[in-house]
């Protein structure tokens, strides 16, 4: 389960609203919970936009998040004390479900956020987790954070 506040999931809307027609992406920082007494759960805490650097004829379907902008979101999580949880994007004109694209450039273990955008407005937002095999995606339930 991913635990996302209004405050996040109102940035990642927001995020994907200002890209469109485009893809947007980010990292989601915060903190994984998994205890005996309670159900394993992610806490997103933090998110970082990152450019999209796809070429530019590519980003209404694609995003890329370059090396140098995940090893800056690394060591914002460590001095936030917080960990990378994952990654969000947005689907400009197309569900929130990963397209094969998604799972062949997606790694287990991470969430992934998506949101559609409509016609420039933020729609629905879902959460996946790739399998260990890399064969398919997982839905995560998304439970709003208060």
């Amino acid at each position: 389960m991913l635990k996302l506040s209004a405050q996040w999931q109102n940035a990642i809307h927001a995020e994907g609203e200002k890209a469109y027609p485009n893809e947007c992406c980010g990292v989601l920082l915060g903190a994984f919970f998994d205890d005996d007494r309670i159900d394993e759960y992610r806490l997103v805490e933090n998110i970082i936009p990152i450019n999209n650097a796809r070429e530019q004829t590519e980003q209404y379907h694609r995003f890329k998040i370059e090396p140098e902008d995940l090893m800056r979101a690394e060591k914002e999580a460590k001095a936030q004390k917080r960990e990378v949880l994952g990654f969000y994007h947005s689907h400009p004109d197309h569900p929130a479900r990963p397209s094969e694209y998604d799972r062949n450039n997606a790694f287990p273990f991470y969430s992934y956020i998506i949101v559609s955008v409509e016609k420039g407005k933020a729609a629905e937002l879902t959460s996946w987790r790739l399998t260990d095999d890399r064969k398919e995606f997982l839905e995560e339930l998304v439970q709003e954070e208060k």
